[in-house]
């Protein structure tokens, strides 16, 4: 049978703000000795209450505005409770039913729009480690912002779910609300999968009674490894006859395999209710501005990809590559900014590879007149070197004008080659494609 994966994804990103989610224990833990950053109340101690980070707010809507979320006018946390070790208090400050943001969407590269369900705010967990059979918890990360971003489940293949995370990643980093560091565990990703049967070749359209959740992967590629091999498992079960159920599985990368957690938990085993300690957030009796964020959002990479190649002429992958980083974007603008040719500017840096960070755009400027010393750029020197090179490859010129577009390659190589390597390479090809016509 012809089978085709469901797929969505949640993923959590740490806010880079100074202080935690509901008290003013400093966020920036990371190489901290444990238990160094805590506080009685990302500790759940009795009597200790709560209080709202402002901060983390604002960026929520940030990277909501950002995902073409409607802001809702009121939302709202709840105790999601549970009795994992990894708060201390028995349950996660989230929000479920009155998510901060709701219905937005992001377009991929090839094209395709993934639904956004929600990004809603919530609280970070501690971290678990296992030493020697026993568990040890460092409540350091305990209360640090986080948003989580959830999709609808509109993912088929595991490259549109790659592109999306790295865009995400690319988003958090453009915005300024996180480092989204992998590594660190700044932002982590979370698939639910599962399988169904193509019927006469078309997508179904009802989703399968089951999902199975992987849970915190920390790399883009382990991420396309586990997708990869769950959607394998899965077909394979399928085959065998085999019922399959809802479930947690985290993810081996030693062992290259998927493993079981735990039975996946409904909403209702959660509990959910609204947090007692905290005012519900309402954008008009708030001292926080919609207008405002909106007016202070910056450029969006996808934006600032489009603007330069309309007001730069540059490539699609010139583009790409240059607004890879908000650094390396505003390196390229400042470079243009002195005065020569962007498209000369972005062939420099993309293929020197500059280290914007040991590099200044004068010595850009600098590097390119000094390799244009001795180059072979005026009109009438390169017509006569362009006509001698068409007579003597008279045969991959008539081969171009057959319709071979590869074959210019030998007539500009002829050209290079008269040269001894001097002429102007990117007045060249327009130039013989004139002559050629």
């Amino acid at each position: 049978m012809n089978y085709e994966p469901v797929i969505g994804l949640e993923v959590h990103v740490e806010l880079n703000t100074k202080s935690k989610m509901f008290c003013r224990c400093s966020a920036d833990y990371f190489g901290a000795e444990p238990n160094t950053h805590t506080c009685p109340v990302c500790l759940g101690l009795p009597g200790a209450l709560p209080y709202i980070n402002k901060a983390a707010i604002e960026d929520c809507m940030k990277i909501g505005l950002a995902l073409n979320c409607q802001i809702s006018e009121v939302s709202r946390f709840e105790r999601k409770n549970y009795f994992y070790p990894d708060l201390s208090k028995g349950y996660q400050i989230s929000q479920y039913r009155w998510p901060l943001c709701i219905n937005g969407q992001l377009v991929l590269d090839n094209g395709q729009v993934i639904r956004i369900n929600r990004a809603h705010q919530e609280e970070d967990t501690g971290k678990l480690s296992h030493v020697s059979g026993s568990t040890l918890i460092d409540f350091n990360r305990s209360g640090v912002p986080l948003v989580e971003i959830v999709t609808e489940p509109d993912f088929r293949d595991v490259e549109s779910v790659r592109d999306y995370a790295k865009k995400l990643q690319q988003l958090f980093r453009y915005l300024g609300v996180s480092n989204a560091d992998m590594e660190r565990g700044d932002m982590r990703l979370e698939a639910n999968i599962s399988v169904r049967v193509k019927r006469e070749g078309e997508s179904g359209k009802e989703l399968p009674n089951y999902r199975v959740e992987l849970k915190n992967i920390n790399s883009f590629r382990f991420m396309v490894a586990a997708i990869e091999y769950e959607i394998k498992r899965q077909i394979a079960a399928i085959e065998k006859g085999e019922k399959l159920s809802q479930e947690t599985r985290g993810w081996d990368a030693d062992k290259k395999c998927s493993y079981l957690q735990r039975s996946k938990e409904e909403a209702h085993d959660y509990r959910y209710f609204p947090e007692p300690d905290l005012p519900e957030l309402s954008l008009q009796s708030s001292a926080i501005s919609l207008q405002q964020i909106k007016d202070e959002m910056p450029e969006l990479p996808w934006e600032k990809k489009e603007r330069f190649q309309k007001q730069y002429k540059l490539s699609i992958s010139q583009a790409t590559i240059l607004t890879e980083s908000i650094k390396l974007a505003d390196f390229f603008e400042n470079t243009v900014k002195l005065g020569i040719d962007a498209i000369q500017i972005a062939n420099f840096i993309i293929n020197k590879k500059i280290n914007i960070e040991e590099v200044l755009p004068t010595q850009v400027i600098e590097d390119i007149k000094a390799k244009k010393v001795g180059i072979i750029d005026s009109e009438e020197e390169l017509t006569k070197l362009a006509e001698q090179s068409i007579a003597e490859n008279e045969k991959s010129a008539a081969d171009y004008r057959a319709g071979k577009e590869a074959a210019l390659q030998a007539v500009i190589g002829g050209v290079m080659k008269l040269s001894l390597g001097k002429a102007d390479v990117s007045k060249v090809k327009p130039l013989l494609e004139k002559l050629l016509k």
